[in-house]
């Protein structure tokens, strides 16, 4: 048993927290370091994964970690699998466990579903070999918690998968976030994991004040970390944090513009709507507020993110400039390029096709 042994803890939490702060050569040096002691162990290699997915987490649409992932992954099982075989220790099935469900959830990102199920499947079989060592109780939880709560996300979103399902046993899903919840301050190597879902959870389920307790806390333990400041920054948005919103989408603009490893379109389409809403909406300020709009259009255009709902805010922002400042013709046509492309479902086209009446109204008087 190597993953509870004080030696190997302390040597892999500077290098966890390495990973999770971005210094992704540091964490590898470290990591590799252990795969020179333990050659034949599947942590290192686990972890090698780990740093991989960290890699593209800013932005999941992002496939050039594809491969390296799913090789490091590979190689964590195969090693696993030696050592299941020869002894049926349960720290083997822990590791299978854990390497085939971030191959799941990488070809879940990839919409290659077949092979996420398999993956999940395979993760679920050894999660249960697994539990007959009891020291994993609080790692064990962490598959546990995910599986309660996707269960039930994806019999919600996915109507194409909800055969597959029957395949499965079934989940509960307030036990999967409060096991989820159990995870983040009790384990020790998925700690930090079940934070990052968390995160994500809590924004889907509307619950914005654990949403920014738990964004600022993991901000501040890795302030290099782009996905916890986006969060921080869009949670204090929410709740209306003017200043702490603010000051975080400042932070990240200045780190995209430094090109910080990690920092990219996507966190610079959430800090830079949330500015320009700010100059708009609350300062009036309409010069500051189209440059952080035309950033935010930029940044969706980077990332193949024209459908997001920040990019239409803000053609829809810049409609709204155009109508105070009298410009009609450039109020309607923004308004139009809502209207025409955006999902009728949301906000953004029932606020344009409003607004869309009201300047035609006003050009009309105009002439």
């Amino acid at each position: 048993m190597l993953l509870f042994t004080s030696e190997v803890q302390i040597e892999a939490t500077n290098a966890i927290n390495q990973m999770y702060n971005f210094k992704f050569p540091e964490a590898e040096r470290e990591f590799n370091y252990l795969k020179v002691k333990h050659p034949d162990h599947p942590l290192p290699d686990f972890l090698l994964g780990l740093v991989q997915w960290w890699k593209m987490v800013p932005n999941t649409q992002n496939e050039v970690y594809d491969d390296r992932l799913l090789e490091y992954m590979d190689r964590s099982i195969s090693k696993a699998e030696k050592i299941w075989d020869d002894t049926e220790n349960p720290e083997a099935a822990f590791f299978m466990a854990a390497a085939y469900g971030f191959k799941g959830r990488l070809h879940a990102e990839r919409k290659h579903w077949a092979r996420a199920t398999l993956a999940a499947k395979n993760a679920l079989k050894y999660l249960e070999y697994s539990r007959e060592f009891a020291d994993f109780s609080p790692e064990l939880m962490f598959g546990d918690g995910l599986y309660n709560y996707y269960y039930h996300f994806i019999k919600q979103n996915f109507k194409l998968l909800r055969p597959v399902l029957w395949l499965f046993p079934k989940a509960n899903k307030q036990q999967g976030i409060e096991q989820l919840e159990k995870v983040s301050y009790q384990a020790f190597y998925t700690r930090t994991e079940a934070r990052y879902f968390l995160l994500q959870i809590y924004a889907m389920e509307n619950m914005s004040e654990k949403s920014y307790e738990l964004a600022k806390y993991t901000h501040q333990n890795y302030p290099d970390n782009p996905f916890f400041e986006r969060y921080h920054a869009r949670s204090a948005f929410m709740l209306g944090k003017l200043d702490e919103a603010m000051e975080v989408a400042k932070s990240i603009l200045n780190k995209i513009d430094n090109k910080q490893v990690g920092y990219e379109g996507v966190s610079g389409r959430y800090a830079s709507y949330i500015l320009g809403y700010y100059q708009l909406y609350i300062f009036k300020n309409h010069t500051e507020a189209k440059i952080y709009f035309k950033k935010c259009m930029d940044f969706s255009i980077q990332t193949a993110s024209l459908e997001s709902g920040y990019y239409w805010a803000s053609v829809l922002g810049l409609a709204r400039i155009a109508y105070q400042e009298g410009d009609y013709d450039k109020a309607v046509d923004h308004c139009k390029e809502v209207m025409d492309k955006a999902d009728k479902k949301t906000s953004q086209y029932t606020e344009a096709k409003k607004l869309l009446s009201e300047a035609k109204k006003a050009r009309r008087k105009k002439k």
